[in-house]
């Protein structure tokens, strides 16, 4: 919540942190540069990591911010948030620059993620190995804002929908299949997900070469999408499987909701992420990473509809909301002074313009963090904020 007030005494501190990006092969090669003033290197850029996950910890006063929390957590979080979530910061913030479409994904539930990682830890697999599927052991809900036009699939469509699509392409190979789409979608997956490697080559360049051919009408933008990943990524059964999402074109300022079980791939634009602190990715095609359909399966929330797009609630503080406990996300229009309420530990990153946050002088692309104080955090300047605490 925000009032636009006087400005009061400035009883807490906003620190500026130090953050590591993260090169993956699918990452944009200008976004996050432009973002940071820098220039570009000429490798992708993926992700920008703001907080204190262990991998790849934000800085702060040249120390990881993870073991600066790890010896001070109720001073730095509050004794509530440790409460609530243990002697961790709960979520992690990034700015995401897609310019090639990421793996088809799932994240478990906290009970999900517990199982796994405590059996990988028991069969001695080392966190670092390839094949590791469980990294930690909390859960990711997350969501996805945009910054530019984003795309991106989530949630399973409307069965009968997507019956539809796959009937009209009159794909030989794929008939049979059909058949298990009458007791719904999760036999279907299964059985696609599941067939042999010379299987699934033959039947996706089946499907490519009938969405390139013979696009069904109202799924156009779907088939031409189908054609482009079966370009990235030939034979690979994951391609079947990301026909079976809704594909969204969010608009700047939009954002997506992904709780536990929501199969999802982001294909191209850069956003605003935040989840809860986890790196837990259980994926299902689309990637050279390791793949393990059958624990995807397991996890997997075979709910069908439309995607949960979610816009933000009020000005100046104009909040996403979410039911998801760990985090909450809020993009705050600074145009003079004004005051935000602490529900917890604050993360804070400038987008556009010049603002001060509590003494902090924040431009594009740098970021705060602020430990919990009852008082408020004070804003002045003209800019944009994202701002990343606990949901109340």
């Amino acid at each position: 919540m925000a009032r636009a007030l006087p400005v009061k005494q400035k009883r807490d501190s906003v620190r500026r942190l130090d953050n590591q990006t993260q090169a993956y092969a699918w990452g944009s090669v200008t976004a996050i540069p432009e973002l940071l003033g820098l220039a570009p290197t000429g490798a992708p850029q993926a992700e920008l990591w703001i907080g204190a996950h262990p991998l790849a910890p934000s800085r702060l006063d040249g120390r990881s911010l993870d073991v600066l929390i790890a010896e001070r957590p109720d001073a730095l979080l509050g004794a509530t948030s440790v409460e609530r979530f243990g002697p961790r910061l709960p979520f992690l913030l990034k700015v995401l620059a897609a310019a090639q479409p990421l793996s088809l994904q799932a994240h478990p539930s906290r009970a999900q993620a517990q199982a796994g990682f405590a059996r990988e830890n028991a069969a001695g697999v080392p966190l670092t190995a390839p094949h590791r599927t469980y990294k930690d052991d909390n859960h990711k809900p997350e969501l996805i804002c945009a910054l530019t036009p984003f795309r991106a699939l989530c949630g399973f469509r409307a069965l009968d929908a997507t019956r539809a699509l796959l009937s009209r392409l009159r794909v030989e190979r794929l008939t049979p299949l059909l058949a298990t789409l009458d007791t719904g979608l999760a036999g279907f997956f299964r059985q696609v997900m599941t067939l042999s490697p010379a299987e699934a080559a033959a039947l996706v360049t089946d499907v490519a070469h009938a969405c390139a051919t013979r696009p069904v009408r109202g799924f156009e933008a779907e088939c031409t999408n189908a054609v482009g990943l079966a370009r990235a990524y030939p034979g690979d059964v994951g391609v079947i499987g990301a026909l079976l999402l809704n594909l969204v074109e969010l608009a700047p300022g939009e954002a997506l909701a992904l709780g536990a079980g929501n199969l999802h791939a982001y294909l191209e634009g850069t956003g605003i992420e935040l989840m809860a602190n986890s790196d837990n990715v259980l994926r299902g095609g689309l990637t050279p990473k390791h793949v393990d359909v059958a624990e995807l399966v397991r996890v997997l929330d075979f709910s069908s509809g439309p995607a949960p797009i979610v816009r933000p609630l009020g000005q100046p503080e104009a909040v996403y909301p979410t039911t998801f406990p760990d985090f909450r996300l809020s993009r705050v229009d600074v145009r003079g002074p004004l005051q935000l309420q602490r529900l917890g530990a604050d993360v804070v990153l400038c987008t556009a313009g010049s603002v001060e946050v509590n003494g902090l002088t924040l431009t594009r692309g740098a970021a705060g963090f602020a430990a919990f104080d009852e008082g408020p955090l004070v804003c002045s300047g003209e800019g944009t904020l994202y701002r990343a605490t606990v949901n109340a």
